[in-house]
């Protein structure tokens, strides 16, 4: 079917619907009248040729081919809603946009602290969205990238995408103060040993430095396995597990945390966090706006120490 055959309405009255999972709600969501909601789920039965909501006890569900669309419907409206706030031109004082940036927590503990108070400085009006990345995020890059204005991530996983570097940072290692046999030093033998904490542990999300710790032969022995670096700390104090987390990270949990920071006893991956982003979105003004404020935050995290 050609596009321009399409009535792209429909497409926000699908996301409406599939996330609302009710023809009121869904169309209080986009200032629809209720009738004028379902004229449009009639309208998309008969595109797809599904109920696409199906009535059940207490409410509505989602048919297999709705659930199925909710992921693609989202990845739609997003790369639309960016074709159509790109403008010619970018006033930071005056603009109102908003930036979408996806990140791990540890970027975000970092970099948000200094990048909220420049935006509310230089952009009073433009709205930051922040969200978490998960495995599927980074499999699925080039969908990912098209749908916000960055990706915050170490260099070592993207490659043939435009990058900004932000800031430099180590991985040291991390125990319980009171931990009943680590000294003032570990030992590969101990990393071998001891229980871990890991953060994803799946083949194709991993931290460089776990990777580079099972190269010389070391397999952790897991324990715990989480998709948050900020709550690391908290799974390691009162224990004896070991943990592999960032510096600046590990610096900002100092006190917080009843944990040791120790040296790695191998050779560690420097880290270099970058804002990566979709090379559809390099001659947006606005967007070069954002990548100038998004380096210019990095390289004062980075002389801060």
């Amino acid at each position: 079917m050609q596009l321009a055959g399409l009535d792209l309405n429909l497409l926000v009255a699908l996301r409406a619907l599939l996330a609302e999972r009710n023809v009121t709600r869904a169309g209080a969501a986009i200032g629809l009248s209720q009738p004028a909601t379902s004229a449009a789920l009639a309208r998309l039965r008969r595109h797809f040729g599904d109920e696409l909501l199906v009535r059940v006890r207490g409410g509505y569900e989602l048919t297999p081919l709705a659930a199925a669309l909710v992921e693609p419907v989202e990845t739609a409206a997003a790369m639309l809603e960016r074709v159509f706030t790109a403008q010619p031109g970018f006033d930071p004082p005056t603009a109102r946009r908003e930036f979408t940036l996806r990140s791990s927590d540890y970027a975000l503990a970092v970099l948000a602290e200094p990048l909220a108070r420049t935006l509310r400085a230089e952009a009073p009006h433009v709205r930051l969205r922040l969200r978490q990345f998960g495995p599927a995020d980074v499999e699925e890059i080039d969908t990912t990238l098209r749908t916000c204005d960055g990706l915050l991530m170490p260099h070592g996983f993207l490659t043939d995408h435009p990058a900004v570097d932000l800031f430099t940072d180590t991985w040291v290692c991390m125990v319980a103060a009171d931990h009943p046999t680590v000294g003032d030093r570990l030992t590969l033998a101990e990393l071998a040993e001891l229980p871990w904490v890991d953060y994803l542990n799946r083949p194709t999300a991993f931290t460089p430095a776990s990777w580079h710790l099972r190269t010389l032969g070391i397999e952790p022995r897991v324990e715990i396995v989480t998709e948050s670096f900020q709550i690391i700390p908290f799974l390691v104090a009162g224990t004896d597990r070991v943990a592999l987390v960032q510096e600046r990270l590990a610096a900002r949990y100092a006190g917080l945390a009843a944990v040791r920071v120790l040296p790695c006893p191998f050779d560690v991956v420097p880290l270099v966090e970058a804002m990566w982003w979709h090379p559809v979105h390099t001659r947006d003004a606005g967007h070069a706006w954002l990548r100038e404020v998004m380096a210019r935050v990095g390289r004062a995290v980075a002389g801060a120490g």
